[in-house]
């Protein structure tokens, strides 16, 4: 079965506001390979685009993003072509579809928004956290883990970072803004027009001066170590994934999405107010 396109590109407020809307409301917007390739193209466009100025990244339905995909037609084809893979062969791969794109999208010379809704899993809070800024509704649910695009230590800190992560839980969106990985919370019929509306006044400035603003604000992360940690965390990953642990199940009766297992326990915490 051939999907619908899974990621819609916009122009609006005369074409200085790009919009990237992820479409897969089906699958809670779950990041496949081929949406991460289609979320490329779109901010490849956005960013060779004069006329654009701010990019705000979105996705349809309840949530912004469950996470990686783990069942849908495109994660079961790209399965099918990964059967017999090494570790050698996984290692580029996965870096080239979680690790470099997420570093190319951090580093467009514009301003960047991302527009949460609902859960924001693991690949999610990748996604989000490689914007500028992020504007959340109040019934946002992050979900952290040391995933490959490991950026969480940089987006809340250290010990908040260890604190969260050892626990295994949601952070809501008031939380996230109290921890400074949000910059807004809104209600949720509120969320695209405060979000365009801030994405109207960055878009006002002057262009190479906000350009050069975010130029100097990431060289000072690149000065503390900002990449050269994302690439050795990702190789910390790649020899957890040696471990025999599973960590994802197949539904009871084989039937329904396949589960993460982690995702599932953070659920019953938070189904339990742990």
């Amino acid at each position: 079965m051939v999907e619908e396109a899974r990621v819609r590109y916009e122009t609006r407020h005369d074409g200085q506001i790009a919009t990237i809307r992820m479409s897969r409301e089906r699958y809670r917007n779950a990041l496949s390979a081929q949406m991460i390739g289609e979320l490329d193209a779109a901010f490849e466009q956005a960013a060779a685009d004069d006329t654009v100025r701010v990019i705000v990244l979105c996705g349809d339905g309840p949530s912004f993003s469950a996470g990686h995909d783990l069942g849908s037609p495109d994660a079961k084809a790209m399965r099918e072509t990964r059967a017999g893979e090494t570790m050698g062969q996984r290692y580029p791969r996965t870096r080239g579809m979680d690790v470099d794109p997420h570093l190319r999208w951090r580093r467009i010379p514009k301003p960047t928004i991302a527009m949460v809704q609902g859960s924001c899993i693991y690949a999610g809070w990748m996604l989000a956290s490689a914007m500028d800024v992020i504007f959340a509704a109040d019934d946002a649910q992050f979900l952290p883990t040391n995933f490959a695009y490991f950026s969480v230590p940089w987006d809340i800190g250290a010990r908040r970072s260890m604190y969260l992560m050892y626990d295994n839980r949601f952070l809501d969106a008031q939380e996230a803004k109290e921890w400074g990985l949000v910059s807004e919370v809104v209600p949720p019929d509120q969320l695209e027009a405060a979000t365009m509306a801030y994405a109207e006044r960055v878009a006002a400035q002057d262009p190479f001066q906000l350009r050069m603003m975010k130029h100097s604000i990431q060289q000072m992360q690149e000065m503390q170590g900002f990449t050269p940690h994302i690439y050795s965390s990702y190789s910390d990953r790649m020899v957890r994934a040696a471990n025999t642990a599973a960590i994802t199940a197949e539904p009871e009766g084989g039937e329904g999405r396949r589960l993460y297992l982690s995702v599932e326990r953070a659920r019953a915490h938070r189904e339990a107010g742990e």
